[in-house]
């Protein structure tokens, strides 16, 4: 049964049917403009969602930004701007430091934004990130065809136990991946001219290669055994880490006999379609497969 956040997207694909929208089925929107390529993306953030209450608010900026550069990482983009919406908080000059080290780290500039105080809640920040695509065409989720080997650039989990850790203030264990995670924009520019599709693994393994699936009509099926964990991860857990995502590698595939431009894994391949848009070890997966926005019926 279709979630009440996938919905409510499909009520917006009515209203972006320009091609720049790429039907909505993609990271961000592609716009040509004369012989240049922009990319634009927008990502939000919630507290108690996205990140925990009384965490770091230099780590919460990182991560907004982090995350929206990973969007245009996806699509080969190279950064050249972002916009922030920001909530007045209990730190604001904590956030901006973080802010000033995500965009120095990245080398990006922030171009403006807004900011605005709310009544007593959960806060929720937005950021716009722009990019100057660096390949034609712009790489989406949907040209991935029966052949097709799938690749994975890193592994998955760190930022479930780093979430854990963080939770349940345990010392000494590493909670970076989930705090200020790397999106892999070096991998995405180097890929881009080669791949057939590609996205960034945000809502967990499973249910972003599944929409890469069904974004090419085609089938993804994953080898488990081939997928690559953190280290630290205990095996028990390793089909929970698939389904947690905020891992931000770079998922992708590459026509037959093409190798990766970059160090990836190969974790399955592409085959037609077989009754479901993703398989793990010739089975179509049960239970959670990633993280979805919902509310209950109202």
């Amino acid at each position: 049964m279709a979630s009440r956040e996938d919905r409510f997207v499909a009520l917006m694909r009515a209203l972006a049917p320009d091609s720049a929208a790429r039907g909505l089925l993609d990271d961000a929107a592609v716009i040509a403009f004369g012989s240049e390529t922009l990319v634009v993306t927008h990502d939000m953030m919630v507290e108690g969602v996205h990140w925990l209450p009384g965490q770091d608010e230099a780590d919460i900026a990182w991560k907004l930004v982090a995350t929206n550069l990973s969007d245009l990482a996806a699509k080969g983009a190279q950064p050249v701007g972002v916009l922030l919406g920001y909530a007045l908080g209990p730190d604001d000059a904590r956030f901006a430091r973080g802010l000033g080290e995500a965009l120095a780290a990245f080398d990006v500039p922030l171009l403006g934004g807004d900011t605005v105080a709310g009544a007593a809640g959960a806060r929720s920040h937005g950021l716009t990130a722009l990019g100057r695509a660096t390949t034609s065409p712009v790489p989406g989720r949907n040209g991935a065809r029966p052949g097709d080997t799938l690749w994975l650039t890193g592994a998955v989990g760190a930022a479930m136990l780093g979430f854990e850790a963080l939770r349940d203030g345990v010392p000494d264990r590493d909670t970076g991946a989930f705090r200020r995670p790397m999106p892999r924009l070096a991998e995405g520019i180097a890929l881009a001219p080669h791949v057939s599709a590609m996205m960034d693994v945000s809502d967990g393994l499973l249910i972003d290669a599944q929409r890469m699936g069904h974004a090419s009509g085609v089938t993804m099926a994953i080898a488990s055994a081939q997928v690559p964990f953190a280290e630290s991860l205990p095996p028990s857990r390793q089909r929970e880490a698939m389904a947690w995502g905020d891992d931000y590698e770079l998922l992708f595939t590459l026509p037959p006999g093409v190798m990766p431009a970059c160090f990836a894994h190969a974790i399955g391949c592409v085959t037609e379609y077989r009754d479901n848009n993703i398989l793990v070890d010739d089975a179509v997966p049960q239970g959670s497969l990633g993280y979805c926005h919902d509310l209950p019926n109202l």
